[in-house]
């Protein structure tokens, strides 16, 4: 069973949501790796833009976001957002 995990392909992605909407619209954003659910206008689109960083980060890196440990994902964050 261990052998048969080893050789499957990882898959990671991320799942953003917000409660602060108070003006009645769903806000849904997917892309390949990540789903955003929720928020407010200005919390949606921050979260959107932190996404987009983080994917354009990984790919001038020629990685895939199963290919970073936590640490590294919660540094990419941490500099999108800088």
């Amino acid at each position: 069973m261990s052998n048969r995990i080893s050789n499957e392909r990882r898959v990671a992605a991320l799942l953003g949501l917000a409660f602060d909407a108070d003006d009645g619209h769903k806000r849904i954003t997917r892309g390949p790796n990540f789903l955003l659910a929720g928020g407010s206008e200005q919390t949606h689109g921050l979260m959107r833009e932190t996404i987009v960083k983080v994917n354009e980060e990984l790919d001038a890196r020629g990685l895939n976001l199963a290919d970073v440990s936590p640490e590294q994902l919660r540094n990419l964050l941490n500099d999108a957002q800088s």
